[in-house]
């Protein structure tokens, strides 16, 4: 019979299982965890310094009666801090939120229609900007490489 033959060998195999291996076994809580860390901060950082919602649309000022009432040490969302000292991650397993126990914190966010306040307008603070989804997918992108490295 004629014919070709070709062998293959393979080297190194050993080393890609282990990576794989490392793979198979790493902790997604861990990366739950730490996207719930980074969109804390971000949503931390809307409230504190940008006044904008996560798709980027500024939050309405305040109306002329209640701008009144504050003062300079005021500002949208920062009365006496207590919203962004409040948010927190609550990241388990592959699971993460992140958001405010206060009460008050679901009127900013949603605005007062739905609990008899109609004028009061909201000011969407909790949410995945551009910015986020950019960050979470580096990442991921750099876990997954650390592990199969």
């Amino acid at each position: 019979m004629s014919g070709i033959t070709y062998e293959l060998a393979v080297e190194g195999i050993e080393h890609a299982a282990a990576r794989l291996k490392g793979l198979a076994e790493y902790e997604i809580a861990d990366l739950a965890f730490d996207i719930g860390a980074l969109l804390e901060s971000s949503t931390g950082e809307r409230i504190a310094t940008e006044k904008r919602s996560p798709d980027g649309t500024p939050w309405p000022a305040w109306s002329a009666g209640y701008a009144a009432t504050r003062g300079a040490h005021h500002s949208l969302l920062m009365g006496e801090g207590d919203l962004l000292d409040s948010i927190q991650n609550f990241s388990i397993g592959d699971e993460v939120r992140v958001g405010t126990p206060l009460v008050y914190g679901a009127i900013q966010h949603h605005g007062g229609a739905g609990v008899g306040k109609p004028n009061f307008p909201a000011r969407p603070y909790l949410g995945i900007s551009v910015d986020d989804e950019e960050e979470i997918r580096e990442l991921v992108i750099g876990d997954i490489r650390e592990v199969l490295q």
